[in-house]
């Protein structure tokens, strides 16, 4: 039988603020286990938490920005479950007022443009971390996460294929770097996605039963997960079997996914109010004051880039998707480079040199100035394109003006008439067989004594001038 793969995602964002949800503790990474605690965060008899204001501001950035509609009034809730990770017993989360609803997210997936709904954001506290050692005999609790701000951004299910998940991911980390909301970090858990994936015959419009994965912590894992899920439960349809609603974890050594428990309904967390936390109205001008401080969003730039910059939509897709390459972009096009050897350098060699090195874009050091530099050198003559490309990687090295790079190293073009005549009068004498070759109809010998002309002069012969030069005098040679 067909069927049609039916996915949605759960998107838990971890807020960069500086202290936690409900109360004053440090939410830094890294700290020594169980050093960023206190009573409230630990759940002491007694305590009160007091919403971090910061945290709200940010969640309402993050709902503007995906076009929700943001609450009115907004309650927390209690969600309740037992698990070491949680000291109070419960997790103070937001269930039937959250903070926004009802919002979309566009995306080009598949070469088609694509709107994802999603369904609500709300604001939660974090749990502890279970540190699972091979050396010991026991789990241990860090409590250093609990109470950390998470945004849960959860979408409806309009995705349709494992790629399709992995665009909207990608699309939605760039939103939220833009935002400057989250390190969206996946090795540190700044952000995590939990998949929710069923299959039904095609047409049919009543949902399969849900599968929940968790244990993703990457994009690609995200999207092996979900291509393994919609192979199982492909297989064990077309065998008649009955598909229980269940969570199952991702195992990344086997590739294939192994089930974990039932999979809860909102019930089986008996929600009730939170007591000690009043439902909040929200100023409607806290509202307007973050619709004003939007950035620019990755989709609003790629459309400047191609009207203003006559990019191609991949161009415009690339240096859009990290807030990092536009600025460098723009940066470079400010100090008085075009735009298209510009757009060309940070896709090319620095994408590369990025991968190469497993770093993100956020790190790199370049100037946009030195970019815009290397650009006017290879323009103006003064080094070749090949040249360039050394020039380029001393410069991420070294992190040094390659107008620096190109004095200290006396890598300027030769493109005087007469020094390049020289060198090809001496090239020609020097290989006598390869004139004879080119005058009997042999003209491949032509890069052959290209090659030792570029040689001759220590690669600072401007090639085309060289050649030309070359093939000028061997004709008049032949004739």
């Amino acid at each position: 039988m067909t069927y049609e793969t039916v996915i949605g995602l759960e998107v838990h964002l971890q807020l960069s603020t500086a202290t936690k949800l409900f109360c004053g503790c440090p939410a830094k990474f890294g700290a020594p286990p169980n050093s960023q605690t206190c009573p409230v965060c630990l759940g002491l008899p007694g305590v009160l938490p007091v919403l971090n204001e910061r945290a709200l501001e940010w969640g309402i950035r993050v709902a503007l920005a995906f076009d929700c509609e943001i609450a009115q009034v907004m309650k927390f809730d209690r969600k309740q479950y037992f698990y070491p990770d949680l000291p109070k017993g419960y997790q103070i989360s937001q269930y039937d007022q959250p903070l926004a609803q009802h919002g979309h997210l566009d995306l080009e997936a598949a070469g088609r443009a694509q709107r994802v709904r999603i369904r609500r954001i709300h604001l939660e506290e974090d749990a502890g971390k279970l540190l699972h050692e091979a050396s010991q005999t026991q789990t241990c609790v860090d409590f250093n996460r609990t109470g950390v701000p998470l945004l849960e951004i959860v979408s409806e299910p309009d995705l349709r294929s494992p790629e399709d998940a992995y665009q909207y991911l990608v699309e939605l980390k760039a939103v939220i770097e833009y935002l400057d909301v989250s390190t969206c970090n996946m090795e540190e858990g700044s952000l995590r996605c939990d998949t929710n994936i069923s299959l039904r015959p095609a047409g049919e419009p009543a949902l399969g039963s849900k599968v929940e994965v968790k244990n993703l912590n990457s994009f690609r894992a995200v999207k092996l997960a979900l291509e393994h899920e919609a192979r199982r439960q492909a297989i064990a349809l077309d065998r008649g079997e009955r598909l229980p609603q269940e969570t199952r974890l991702w195992d990344a050594k086997g590739l294939k996914t192994e089930p974990m428990r039932s999979k809860e309904e909102a019930a089986d967390y008996r929600y009730f109010p939170e007591p000690d936390l009043v439902p909040f109205v929200i100023d409607p001008s806290l509202v307007a004051r973050a619709r004003e401080t939007l950035p620019e969003l990755p989709a609003q730039r790629r459309q400047r880039y191609q009207e203003a910059y006559r990019l191609s939509g991949y161009d415009a897709q690339v240096l859009s998707q990290h807030r990092a390459f536009g600025e460098l972009f723009e940066g470079a096009l400010r100090a008085g480079a075009a735009p298209k050897p510009v757009a060309n350098w940070i896709m090319g060699d620095l994408s590369a040199h990025l991968n190469a090195r497993g770093l993100s874009p956020e790190s790199v050091k370049l100037r946009p100035v030195w970019l815009a530099h290397l650009v006017q050198l290879v323009e103006a003559g003064t080094i070749s394109g090949k040249m360039a490309k050394d020039v380029f990687a001393a410069m991420l090295e070294r992190l040094v003006d390659p107008l620096q790079l190109v004095e200290e190293g006396g890598l300027k073009q030769i493109v005087d008439a007469e020094a390049l005549e020289r060198i090809a009068e001496a090239v020609l004498e020097a290989n006598p067989k390869s004139v004879a070759d080119y005058r009997k109809g042999k003209t491949n010998v032509l890069t052959y004594l290209m090659g030792q002309a570029m040689k001759q002069s220590q690669g600072k012969a401007n090639p085309q001038q060289i050649a030309e030069l070359l093939k000028r005098r061997l004709e008049q040679v032949t004739s």
